[in-house]
């Protein structure tokens, strides 16, 4: 189904089977790895998923038989499956240190997993792969930082008001869900979501209160764009915090929410060091939680947690596929400054993105960026921006933009 799409991770990953023995090309289910692994193969290269009852059991059995292979690459489709072939694997590619023999995708962090013993350390490379960006559904290049550390915003950019970037956010980016609409694109994530808790959690920890676990991810839904509280998040469960914590990260780990940390690097003493949470789709998201455009027209604060959720999605896809030139962070202090986020490029550079769903902008909403400009950011280059839904990007002073929401897109 993503056929369609240019992934921006493919040349990544073809590099790195140039490069490395093992490449793990990780992310949600749904979002488009095997389609990307097999776009990759070619005839001289096996094919094997572990979905398949019968090829599940014989890795089980004998995971040294499983993992030999003559062609050129094996791929290996939800590798977390069977854990135990990752010490096979770890052997063959000891004693054959040719790059590219295998290509793994996994739903889940298998890092993360219990029944991992392996890691494959210096031996392997993993590529994150998100559900689309719109920039893929529109065939558009990961191209938004390159202009905006250099503060070029003279490109050419589909315009969207705040209706329109509303609509790009219930979408969200899962393939199949993108080709839906209304109800049956909600009834895809619902069905999503329970397939996720009734098989694939069970290969990342022992669930005793299934029931618990479904609220907890719709009241991570509510969460996303918060700071991370699990004393709160936890209140209405009747479970101990040790568990709620672990529900949490077993849900990370099938990368279904993240944590975006705190941006510290300062001498600056009343900086907060919380994290926030984030829902991994804007669209999963919305139909958790049965948020619909009618309901949300007048309810800002759902208008802003669903745009900022979508943009950081958005935001996040970008840096992944820029092979590890940018960090992304949010910042707030104990006066309650805050920056939506904080992007750090790796010569220290950095960007300043608050997200603003009104269609109109003003000197105001550049209070915080402007203090952090001058107070934080020291000898570091910034710049600040706001993205709002409005059609022209806008100069509030010294390195200060407002910047319509399509420029996230460069034509």
């Amino acid at each position: 189904m993503t056929d369609q799409y240019p992934r921006w991770q493919k040349h990544q990953v073809q590099y790195a089977l140039g490069k490395r023995r093992v490449v793990l090309l990780a992310g949600a289910r749904q979002c488009g790895k095997t389609t990307l692994a097999k776009k990759l193969s070619s005839s001289n290269d096996t094919y094997r998923t572990l979905d398949i009852q019968s090829f599940r059991e014989a890795a089980e059995i004998d995971p040294h038989e499983f993992v030999h292979h003559t062609d050129t690459t094996m791929i290996i489709d939800e590798v977390q499956r069977v854990p135990s072939l990752l010490p096979a694997i770890k052997k063959v590619v000891d004693d054959d240190t040719r790059p590219g023999q295998y290509l793994l995708t996994g739903s889940a962090n298998i890092q993360a997993l219990p029944s991992v013993r392996e890691s494959l350390a210096g031996r392997i490379r993993k590529v994150r792969l998100r559900p689309l960006a719109q920039g893929e559904i529109l065939k558009r290049q990961p191209k938004f930082f390159e202009h905006a550390f250099q503060q070029s915003f003279d490109f050419k950019f589909d315009v969207y008001n705040r209706e329109q970037t509303l609509q790009l956010a219930f979408r969200g980016g899962f393939p199949e869900a993108v080709l839906l609409e209304g109800k049956d694109r909600q009834q895809w994530h619902q069905d999503y979501i329970e397939a996720l808790l009734e098989r694939d959690l069970q290969d990342i920890t022992r669930i005793q209160r299934r029931e618990a676990m479904v609220e907890l991810v719709k009241i991570l839904a509510a969460w996303s764009s918060k700071f991370m509280d699990i004393s709160a998040i936890g209140s209405g469960l009747s479970i101990r915090r040790p568990t709620v914590e672990s529900y949490i990260n077993a849900l990370e780990a099938l990368y279904l929410v993240e944590k975006v940390p705190a941006w510290v690097r300062t001498d600056y003493a009343r900086v907060g060091k919380q994290k926030k949470l984030f829902f991994a789709d804007s669209g999963l998201m919305s139909s958790l939680l049965n948020w619909r455009a009618e309901n949300l027209r007048f309810n800002s604060y759902r208008i802003g947690k669903l745009i900022e959720t979508f943009v950081f999605n958005e935001l996040s896809a970008q840096i992944d596929s820029n092979n590890g030139e940018y960090n992304i962070f949010h910042y707030r202090d104990r006066e309650q400054r805050e920056i939506d986020f904080i992007v750090e490029r790796e010569d220290e550079s950095l960007l300043g993105v608050e997200v603003k769903a009104s269609s109109s902008i003003g000197r105001n909403d550049f209070k915080h960026l402007t203090w952090f400009r001058e107070n934080v950011a020291g000898h570091r280059p910034f710049v600040g921006i706001a993205l709002y839904s409005g059609e022209i990007p806008l100069s509030f002073g010294k390195n200060l933009w407002g910047i319509p929401f399509g420029m996230l897109w460069p034509q």
